[in-house]
């Protein structure tokens, strides 16, 4: 798989990097050898990139990859030492970001960390998160990682990165449908968010985005939302959310042209869901489904009463944090 140089940071990426917040107990909480034997798929597809987060908890998944790999043939032991890694945290203050990124190194088993990036910064949020962000410099300066930057859905963030001397690599959320891209406390445009990631590639930052089939609810349309992130030479890395090795063979298909014209994945069995760990219960999606299928649980967030949700997917384009997905 075609390899880039992400930015000026020295690190080589595949095009398509894995995200493995599928695999783990947030969605589809798959036993470890099971996980892990997905993330080696990947890598012996030619994935190189890897990203996770504190919170996702899927460190053990990415640790038994590795020890699998590492008892493998040559070929796939050396693809594991090449192995990118990104992680992420919501901490606030420095000693919770150093802590996070000192957690990362002891359960990966690793010296270091390739990226490590502030987790979902919303608009205001970088000076709010100024001591995590020292940290994440301090971090990079006594080698403990090697690139930080920050993870977004932000327009106005995104932009703020391009100036931000410090940054290495931004993490941006896109899709043609524009859907989960936000401006402040409004929604912004797919054009827009295009427009500040040029302005971070022209200041020389790494960019890689997510989201590309926005949470799941455009992968009816996967030819279309993967070309338009491909077709677009600001994006250095598309990072991909996969749960079963099949969806790496789609796209690694998509990728060399073998993939037929009219092809479409099954999305049959896919239902609509909600991420406890992200929705904020403001009630936006509540308010147009029709169905009536969504409701209060007993911790105040959103749920879905699958006896009764359509999957038409409303939900998913009114909520102002992206917490809907269908998996």
């Amino acid at each position: 798989m075609l390899k880039v140089n992400l930015g000026n940071t020295g690190l080589s990426v595949s095009t398509v990097g894995m995200g493995v917040l599928p695999i783990g107990p947030g969605q589809l909480a798959l036993p470890l050898e099971d996980g892990a034997e997905i993330i080696c798929h990947a890598v012996k597809k030619g994935i190189n990139f890897i990203d996770t987060a504190q919170y996702y908890r899927t460190y053990p998944y990415i640790k038994r990859a590795l020890e699998i790999l590492s008892t493998s043939r040559e070929e796939d032991r050396r693809a594991a030492e090449s192995l990118i890694i990104c992680s992420k945290s919501l901490a606030r203050d420095y000693d919770g970001m150093m802590a996070a990124i000192r957690q990362a190194i002891s359960e990966l088993h690793r010296p270091f960390i390739d990226i490590f990036l502030m987790h979902e910064v919303r608009t205001g949020g970088f000076e709010e998160r100024k001591g995590a962000w020292q940290a994440l410099i301090d971090a990079r300066n006594s080698g403990l990682v090697k690139a930080i930057g920050v993870s977004t859905h932000h327009v106005d963030v995104t932009e703020q990165m391009a100036s931000e001397p410090e940054c290495d690599v931004v993490f941006s959320l896109i899709n043609y449908a524009s859907m989960g891209i936000r401006r402040g406390s409004g929604a912004a445009s797919c054009h827009d968010m295009l427009s500040a990631i040029k302005a971070c590639r022209d200041a020389g930052k790494g960019v890689f985005t997510m989201k590309v089939f926005g949470g799941g609810n455009l992968t009816g349309n996967y030819q279309k939302a993967l070309d338009y992130v491909f077709s677009k030479e600001e994006i250095q890395s598309v990072m991909i959310g996969f749960g079963h090795k099949s969806e790496i063979d789609d796209i690694v298909s998509y990728l060399d042209g073998t993939m037929p014209a009219d092809y479409n994945p099954d999305t049959s069995q896919k239902k609509m869901r909600i991420s406890q760990e992200d929705c904020e219960g403001c009630g936006s999606c509540m308010k147009v489904c029709a169905s009536k299928a969504i409701f209060y649980n007993k911790n105040g967030l959103a749920e879905i009463d699958q006896t009764r949700c359509l999957t038409c997917g409303y939900c998913s384009y009114a909520c102002p944090v992206r917490a809907v997905i269908r998996y």
